[in-house]
């Protein structure tokens, strides 16, 4: 009787089970697609050391460049709270190794200077005509301004610009975050006190294309000092360089888009001279104190 028993019970399990297993049945195929795609593409693969190899293509070659550019600049709170958004404005970048950056923005109507930013080494000047403004002090000085567009620094410029390799010494984590809506590669760059780590910079990387669309910096309390995201990227003078550039600082309480209409990379007419900023006579000088 046990013996039948267990053979009907076995019979029962295995029809079951192939009614369950019955193509048409229960099981149901979905195909997914990331956001942003209309069709599924392959994830490519690449170790740590290969994504910074790709970060020193991109920032190795270039030596200068000049930029021509749509600013599309608001201010607020950018992560939460109201945030004015300002007319979009032509502009004017220069950039010549080994950090030399100046950024010129003109007036929307009249088309005049409406703010002139140099950055050489430790050191930045903004000339801002309409308020016969001239400001003078260190990288590193606050940005406190109630006016958030005079907490503009050239340097926040050039660090979104230029995406820098690890510097030597630095601790790098390769974390892939990959899932049904994103698929991307972090390469986490980390620093260290003694015994204290801290997060200095993280760069993101599409793992459809294996471009950077992304980079984050850190203060040394982990809180974040600026985003910027990189899209549209295409070769000039052969070296890749992203066409839309969004760069957020939310401490500063600013966001600048760059919509860029040229660029020339390397062409050899970038000299020291054009990043030489004299205060305009008339003017009222005014100094940060780091």
């Amino acid at each position: 009787m046990a013996s039948l028993r267990l053979r009907r019970e076995l019979t029962s399990l295995i029809f079951f089970l192939a009614i369950f297993l019955q193509a048409g049945c229960l099981v149901r195929h979905r195909t997914v697609v990331p956001q942003g795609q209309k069709v599924a593409k392959p994830l490519l693969t690449a170790s740590k050391d290969e994504l910074i190899q790709r970060i020193h293509q991109v920032y190795d070659p270039i030596q200068s460049f000049t930029i021509k550019t749509d600013m599309s600049p608001s201010v607020g709170g950018l992560f939460g709270g109201q945030v004015t958004d300002y007319p979009t404005i032509t502009g004017y970048i220069l950039f010549l190794r080994p950090d030399n950056i100046r950024v010129i923005g003109l007036d929307p109507v009249i088309h005049s200077t409406a703010f002139d930013m140099v950055s050489t080494g430790n050191d930045f000047k903004v000339s801002i005509p309409a308020k016969s403004a001239f400001i003078e002090g260190r990288n590193d000085a606050p940005a406190n301004s109630k006016n958030k567009l005079e907490n503009l620094r050239p340097t926040a410029f050039l660090n979104a610009l230029l995406i820098r390799p690890p510097d030597p010494g630095t601790v790098t984590i390769l974390q892939d975050d990959t899932n049904e809506s994103k698929a991307i590669y972090i390469v986490m760059m980390i620093g260290h006190e003694g015994d204290r780590y801290y997060p200095i910079r993280n760069v993101y990387f599409d793992r459809y294309t294996l471009e950077i669309n992304r980079q984050k910096t850190f203060d040394k309390d982990g809180e974040i000092l600026s985003e910027t995201r990189y899209s549209k990227w295409s070769p000039h003078n052969g070296i890749q360089f992203p066409s839309t550039i969004d760069i957020q600082r939310p401490k500063d309480g600013y966001e600048v888009v760059l919509d860029i209409n040229d660029i020339k990379i390397n062409a050899g007419d970038v000299t020291a001279q054009k990043f030489v900023l004299t205060q305009p006579p008339g003017s009222k000088l005014k100094q940060l104190e780091e």
